[in-house]
């Protein structure tokens, strides 16, 4: 077992382990460490603790010391110079006529590095930027391209919910998510409905997908044959599948046909076999990925 915390750079960022040597170090604490970019200011999200050695990637890095007051006062001093620094990145882009959308900007702790982000349609030839901000600032410069999903993080705003999205408010990494989830749980396939602010499937489809599927599992599709508790033999008119309970239009004996709701419990059927009709929606909707990745990768690639 090793011995960590567990440390986040920015709001619902990703969160690194690091060891926290000699210091008992909680919940809340803000630490200065060393990572890949530099000297970092960190929060904890969770004290000492142990955790099995698979779980670490070595070598894992000690933290420098806990965060002090003065620490405090130049990650705020920081925080102000950021925005400064993002008013002359956007004016030099503009003056370098680069399409590129400017998102964000940090300093490191020490400052020996500015990271800008921002997004693109392609490829960005930035050398002549590059230059210019580090004759402004004269200290290291990064400029990193992120995708419409990060641009969403980094930005948050409300989703169709109301709430805060979750990427912004707690989500640390990016669940893979398809749209067979929203098939799943019986969503409209429309692009519109699913998409979140990013453009892309919602994050929040895959919340609930584990128990969409366990319920499903315990019900008739829409067309399926069953037998009723009553004797009667009929087809599945539709499905809730939170109340479990399913509408059958019912063969009556005098051949009328009547639409009746019974517990998933009460019906007899076959397992679940994927129809023709089912089969060929789940190729559609594979080729819809396919080729908006494809998509993606050629916009990358020009």
């Amino acid at each position: 077992m090793a011995k960590v915390i567990d440390v986040r750079f920015r709001k619902a960022g990703k969160i690194y382990y690091f060891d926290p040597g000699e210091y008992d170090i909680n919940t809340g604490d803000a630490v200065i460490v060393e990572t890949a970019r530099g000297v970092e200011f960190g929060t904890v999200v969770k004290g000492n603790h142990d955790v099995r050695d698979d779980k670490v990637i070595q070598p894992l890095k000690q933290v420098i010391r806990p965060a002090t007051k003065e620490d405090e006062d130049i990650e705020a001093a920081n925080k102000e110079k950021e925005a400064d620094a993002f008013k002359v990145c956007f004016e030099k882009i503009k003056k370098h006529g680069l399409p590129m959308k400017l998102i964000d900007c940090e300093y490191t702790f020490d400052n020996n590095k500015i990271l800008f982000y921002f997004t693109a349609e392609g490829r960005i030839d930035f050398r002549d930027l590059v230059k210019d901000l580090a004759s402004v600032f004269k200290t290291r410069i990064e400029l990193r391209q992120v995708g419409v999903r990060d641009e969403t993080k980094i930005l948050g705003g409300l989703g169709t919910c109301g709430r805060t999205l979750c990427c912004h408010s707690y989500l640390s990494e990016f669940a893979p998510v398809s749209i067979k989830m929203a098939k799943e749980q019986n969503l409209s396939l429309n692009p519109s409905k699913i998409s979140g602010v990013c453009g892309r499937l919602m994050c929040c489809l895959k919340n609930e997908e584990e128990v969409y599927e366990e319920l499903n599992r315990k019900l008739p599709s829409h067309g399926d044959h069953v037998t009723t508790k009553d004797g009667f033999k009929g087809e599945v008119s539709s499905v809730s599948v939170l109340q479990q309970k399913v509408k059958v239009i019912v063969n009556l004996e005098n051949d009328e046909k009547e639409i009746r709701e019974y517990k998933a419990s009460e019906l007899r059927f076959k397992p679940a076999r994927a129809s023709k009709k089912s089969e060929a929606v789940d190729k559609e909707l594979e080729e819809m990925e396919k080729l908006d990745k494809r998509e993606k990768k050629s916009k990358l690639d020009d």
